[in-house]
């Protein structure tokens, strides 16, 4: 049997570390798509590509693959990966489940600039956990981030629940 998305171990993992640092994982000044790798990892996500750091998602002794700690680059991963850990963009934040990754384009340009993680669904909506500016339970519109601008879009993605 192929392993399974732990979802309800991703959301405590996100509940356990969303304001504080876990001392196993390297701290970066930009820490949000690190913050979602650990919780995808602490979902059941299997690592694979090491030591190329343009491929794969991974990180081990002190280095790891820019999917690991880039928004964009974590985006576009999900969406290409074929086995182990995969997303799919899905239409609208009806469609996410806990566990599920939210990636924010703030300007509007393409280029993704933050991630989240699905930590609670209230009422159909979305709620959220985020490292950077550290948040819990936050709603997923981030109409009240300094970093919101009417330009702002959202990219859902729904993770896979088997890592086949």
């Amino acid at each position: 049997m192929a392993n399974m998305y732990n979802r309800q171990a991703a959301v405590q993992y996100a509940n356990l570390w969303w304001n504080r640092r876990n001392p196993a994982f390297p701290n970066f000044t930009v820490d949000c798509t690190n913050y979602i790798s650990q919780c995808l990892l602490a979902g059941g996500a299997p690592m694979r590509g090491a030591p190329s750091r343009d491929r794969g998602w991974w990180i081990q002794q002190g280095n790891w693959s820019f999917s690991w700690s880039v928004a964009h680059s974590l985006r576009w991963y999900l969406e290409g990966s074929k086995t182990g850990l995969k997303g799919r963009r899905v239409q609208s934040a009806e469609d996410l489940d806990l566990g599920d990754v939210i990636f924010y384009d703030f300007q509007g340009d393409g280029r993704i600039d933050h991630s989240v993680i699905v930590t609670s669904i209230q009422d159909g909506v979305p709620y959220v956990n985020a490292h950077t500016s550290d948040s819990m339970n936050r709603s997923y519109l981030y109409e009240d981030s300094t970093a919101y601008t009417p330009s702002m879009a959202y990219y859902f993605y729904h993770i896979d629940d088997s890592f086949a």
